[in-house]
């Protein structure tokens, strides 16, 4: 158990470093034009990044004779405010990486590393063939898989979804692995997902970041919360890692993984001993809370949260007073802490104390965790249907439509499928097979298709066990619009370089398919042909998006980003959204789905005897996902993966710094080098899932496929528990 105290220590923006990007003759050699005026005055295009991030930052892209030369900030962006993340810097070596995508390949055998390149419509035609014979076998395309999910949030990305609903009911891949469970937590307590504007953290008197390390995953929330240090707010963070957010906080507290719920019911429990209840606030705005009361003082002491979580109960005494008396105090809750098989549970016991202490719905408060307010745009690129007299999959109201599965189980639900079984594969914006749990059955998933197609930008895991990849654009090859799942604003793309290559969007990937399709069988798919991408961009704008955006006209956008018309402060209009129109403690939305309907303690997942070592595989700093870590400056800043393990563990099994450790379960294994640190508990080892290039290094070869305990209410399917992944260890 570590507890640390510290000054405060200001965070440091990422800066990009570096010589010129490209030689002369690279430039030349990408771009003619270049030579005849290297001197040629830059042009500068507006766009926003579209990673699965919480900044989904604003950049100003500088081009010269066609080439993309420097990306920056957006200074008229007012949460991420002219500065980039260092991954956002970084995009030019994503752009011109040598070893990006360039053409259409086919691989032959699959897995082989055989790759010859095709035309597009040599692709078109295997891919079409390939559909019109699956339909013809078994007289549905059922049998073709769709799994797509967040390698790019742009809303006309959603022209992937829209390329499957037109040529008939699929097999569709249905939930998230992200952040599920808290999702049906906040879901259940308040209607809906719905944050705090992250800027007004400025107003906040105390601040308890939960498990969220913004310092890697939300760097540009980091200068309002200095602006309120400054101030004299308090920082406290919690979460079982030492991470570069908790070294610089007020207050440090090293939690048992998965115990957050404890705690917060240990901090409620002396809020209530100690008469800091607002009482006003909670019986008028939420139901069953004299209920949650009675629970607390017939099953809660100071003693048990102390021994369940590990944190000393004058800690708990201390946050527990300051966080109750500070008001308004402000709560972020990090998708970390919901990744168990408690995780939803353990946010709404954290929703719940937000709520005693009368914070909910007043600046500078809240329980934040993310929102879905500025995503109200048509979806028109996915919003195709099926050609008619197509045959799907019976719902329970007998209705036809598309075949669900679970993505966070996807190899074995695949697998699973019978009349008819599934044939063939279409990925795009994901890549399971370094990203899904359980990476020998997602292998062995693979190996059993008839046909996989990936669309994507570099040879990863996935790729390499496909039968056709596809180049597509980045986001600084096309036009598209992004909405934040954090803050509140909204930014146009604009397309600054043409698509390098032959790479191409969404969009326009469906619309050749659509040509071939019909061509071959006239009437076989629904999607359009043509169409600019303006054109596109203007169909997902409405009425409702223009009011909150307080624009007119799409193209407004260009001049500047803007934000949404939202108040401050989530739920400061105290109408919410549950079945009672008020925060409902006692949810009988839970109960129906066979969850307790309070929020009460449910036990941790216990470590088994055989694997004693819980395995904690966070968010990296130098990658997202699968993204960023292979290109070139991120490989040398952070060249191999490593197992951070702590010097009383690493002596326990005869570990030094630098030694190979084999890391295994049931299902898997992986090796990697030892670092011996102090930030990691004695009984938890951590390894930040990524994908580098030219390694077998993946977590995931040990991550079973757990459910967390929500998430079917708001996404189909229950979340994953990534971090009840329990190992052993040896020296390798």
């Amino acid at each position: 158990m570590k507890i640390s105290r510290r000054k405060f220590i200001g965070a440091t923006a990422a800066t990009a470093a570096g010589a010129s990007l490209f030689s002369f003759e690279m430039l030349t050699k990408l771009n003619p034009a270049a030579a005849a005026d290297p001197n040629a005055e830059f042009q500068q295009f507006r766009n926003v990044c579209p990673r699965n991030c919480y900044d989904t930052c604003g950049q100003i892209s500088f081009v010269q004779n066609g080439i993309l030369k420097k990306v920056e900030g957006d200074p008229k962006h007012g949460y991420t405010n002219g500065k980039l993340c260092l991954k956002g810097y970084t995009y030019t070596r994503r752009i011109y990486s040598p070893d990006r995508i360039k053409y259409p390949m086919k691989q032959t055998p699959r897995g082989s590393g055989n790759w010859t390149r095709i035309s597009w419509d040599e692709a078109m035609e295997t891919i079409a063939k390939k559909i019109l014979d699956l339909k013809k076998r078994y007289g549905s395309t059922l049998p073709i898989c769709f799994d797509k999910y967040s390698g790019n949030f742009g809303i006309l990305h959603y022209g992937a979804d829209g390329t499957m609903s037109s040529i008939g009911y699929t097999t569709r891949a249905l939930g998230t692995p992200c952040w599920p469970a808290g999702i049906d937590a906040q879901t259940y307590d308040f209607g809906t997902l719905y944050s705090n504007d992250p800027e007004d953290m400025v107003n906040a008197n105390y601040l308890i970041l939960w498990g969220q390390n913004a310092a890697w995953t939300a760097v540009h929330s980091i200068p309002f919360i200095n602006k309120a240090r400054e101030r004299g707010t308090k920082l406290v963070v919690i979460d079982p890692i030492e991470t570069s957010t908790a070294s610089k906080a007020d207050l440090y507290i090293q939690i048992k993984p998965s115990t957050d719920g404890a705690l917060a019911l240990g901090m409620a429990r002396y809020i209530l001993d100690n008469n800091w209840v607002d009482w006003d606030y909670a019986r008028a705005n939420s139901v069953g809370f004299d209920e949650w009361i009675d629970y607390l003082r017939n099953n809660v002491t100071l003693d048990w949260a102390a021994e369940k979580t590990g944190v000393p109960a004058d800690i708990i005494r201390e946050i527990a007073r300051e966080y109750a008396t500070a008001k308004p105090a402000s709560m972020w809750v990090g998708y970390g802490l919901q990744r168990h098989t408690n995780g939803g549970q353990n946010v709404r016991i954290i929703d719940a104390l937000g709520v005693m202490t009368g914070n909910v719905g007043k600046s500078g408060g809240g329980v934040n965790y993310g929102h879905l307010e500025t995503w109200g745009f048509n979806y028109n690129a996915m919003s195709y249907p099926a050609p008619k007299g197509s045959k799907g999959f019976a719902g329970p109201d007998g209705k036809e439509g598309d075949r669900n599965i679970n993505m966070n189980n996807f190899a074995q639900d695949v697998m699973a499928q019978q009349d008819p079984p599934v044939k063939m594969l279409w990925l795009a914006c994901r890549n399971p097979g370094s990203q899904d749990p359980d990476t020998t059955a997602i292998e062995k998933m693979f190996n059993s298709m008839e046909l996989v197609v990936t669309v994507d930008s570099f040879f990863n895991k996935t790729v390499q066990m496909s039968d056709i990849v596809l180049p597509t654009t980045t986001h600084f090859e096309n036009t598209d619009v992004n909405a934040s799942y954090w803050h509140y604003w909204v930014g146009i793309n604009q397309m600054a370089i043409k698509p390098m290559y032959e790479s191409k969007n969404d969009i326009e990937i469906a619309m050749l398919l659509s040509q071939k399709m019909n061509a071959l069988e006239p009437g076989s798919c629904t999607f359009p042909t043509k169409g600019t991408p303006e054109e596109w961009l203007s169909k997902e704008f409405n009425p409702g998006i223009y009011e909150f955006l307080e624009i007119s006209r799409w193209q407004e956008l260009i001049d500047s980003p803007r934000k949404a018309k939202m108040p401050p402060a989530s739920w400061s209009d105290g109408k919410f959204r549950t079945p009672s129109q008020k925060i409902e403690i006692h949810s009988d939305s839970a109960e129906k789905n066979g969850l307790p309907p309070l929020p009460i303690w449910v036990e941790e997942m216990k470590a088994p005897a055989n694997y004693p070592i819980r395995l904690i595989t966070p968010h990296p700093q130098h990658a997202l996902h699968s993204q960023f870590q292979n290109l070139d400056w991120m490989m040398t800043a952070n060249p191999e993966p490593i197992l951070e393990i702590h010097p009383q563990l690493a002596a326990q099994y005869g570990i030094s710094e630098g030694n190979k450790v084999k890391v295994f379960n049931d299902l898997g294994s992986i090796i990697l080098k030892a670092h011996l640190t102090r930030t990691t508990p004695p009984d938890v080892i951590v390894s930040y899932e990524s994908w580098y290039k030219n390694s077998n290094y993946n977590v995931n070869y040990t991550v079973k496929a757990i459910p967390s305990d929500m998430g079917k209410q708001a996404t189909g399917n229950d979340g994953l528990a990534f971090h009840d992944n329990f190992v052993m260890i040896q020296k390798a």
